[in-house]
């Protein structure tokens, strides 16, 4: 971990105070931790969309699909 200094709004201040519970930088840290899976997640979605609407890219998992249940068993 780093130890980093931020300005915080006075009132902002107040608030991360009431929902830390004593621990601001566990607290800042949980936020930015569930952000950041928001952003990943909403940036997964939009990449499965444009793949979804790619012909290029469902031409290829056709392919794909092909082949799958061509009796290949990799246990074995």
């Amino acid at each position: 971990m780093q130890k980093v200094t931020i300005t915080l709004e006075d009132d902002i201040l107040q608030f991360v105070d009431q929902q830390a519970k004593g621990n601001r930088s566990a607290y800042i840290n949980a936020l930015l931790v569930e952000y950041r899976r928001r952003i990943i997640e909403a940036q997964m979605i939009a990449a499965l969309k444009e793949d979804a609407q790619n012909p290029d890219y469902q031409a290829e998992i056709a392919a794909w699909d092909s082949v799958v249940g061509d009796g290949i068993n990799a246990r074995e």
